[in-house]
């Protein structure tokens, strides 16, 4: 139970720049309205996308979080976190996991939204190797790292206490289970994907195939004609 000064808060954790706005925009924005404080913490700048050679690579970073940093703006959230780990390498590593445990016991969330860590082929974007590696070190921090005050020892001379995230939403995997209904909030997750500019060619491709996706969740799980629906695994981790 929260206390009746307490925020609820969440945490999403993502390998890229606009793999939040692809997956949970809509839901994001649902919370915020809320009042639930959502923080994204973002594991890679997205430094190896892109289409345009004209970019220096060396000015991608910037510009991809640039890019979140609006696109969060979109659905209400303004509390980014950017770990710097390099794109297109990213490794479930001790040291990804300290990073993201890191994380967890500085913003103290009940609920955290993690990328899948099994692969998905019936939606092979969604697999991408930063996102099981992403996934994967999310999971093992949510559990044991971040909750054992004997693992990462010196997060305690930091003065972060351990902390227990209570449930997990996982998205782009496999198994998918509780539908969230984006009806209201699919203008605003399309226009968080819209701020990533540097990564759609086409972006009237990219909300026609978005609105899509939409309808085929909600039409999956039953909910309705002319409905749109975000969808997730939930894990309890009490």
């Amino acid at each position: 139970m929260l206390a009746d000064n307490e925020v609820e808060r969440a945490l999403v954790i993502t390998a890229h720049p606009d793999d939040v706005d692809f997956g949970a925009a809509g839901t994001v924005a649902t919370w915020t309205d809320a009042g639930i404080h959502v923080t994204y913490c973002i594991v890679t700048d997205g430094d190896a996308g892109g289409f345009d050679p004209e970019i220096p690579r060396s000015a991608i970073a910037g510009i991809r979080r640039q890019e979140q940093t609006a696109a969060a703006k979109e659905v209400g959230v303004t509390d980014l976190i950017f770990l710097g780990h390099p794109d297109g390498r990213l490794e479930a590593t001790l040291a990804l996991r300290r990073d993201l445990a890191k994380v967890i016991r500085q913003v103290r969330p009940r609920r955290a939204v993690i990328q899948c860590p099994e692969r998905n082929f019936s939606r092979i974007y969604a697999s991408h190797p930063d996102h099981l590696a992403a996934g994967e070190a999310a999971l093992c921090a949510v559990y044991p790292d971040a909750r054992n005050p004997f693992t990462f020892t010196e997060l305690l001379g930091d003065g972060l206490e351990a902390w227990s995230v209570t449930e997990v939403w996982m998205m782009g995997g496999p198994n998918p289970q509780h539908p969230v209904d984006i009806t209201a909030q699919l203008d605003r997750k399309i226009a968080a994907l819209l701020r990533h500019e540097s990564q759609h060619v086409d972006p009237a491709r990219i909300e026609e195939l978005v609105r899509a996706w939409g309808v085929s969740n909600a039409v999956q799980f039953g909910l309705g004609d002319g409905r749109a629906a975000e969808a997730f695994q939930i894990i309890d981790t009490r």
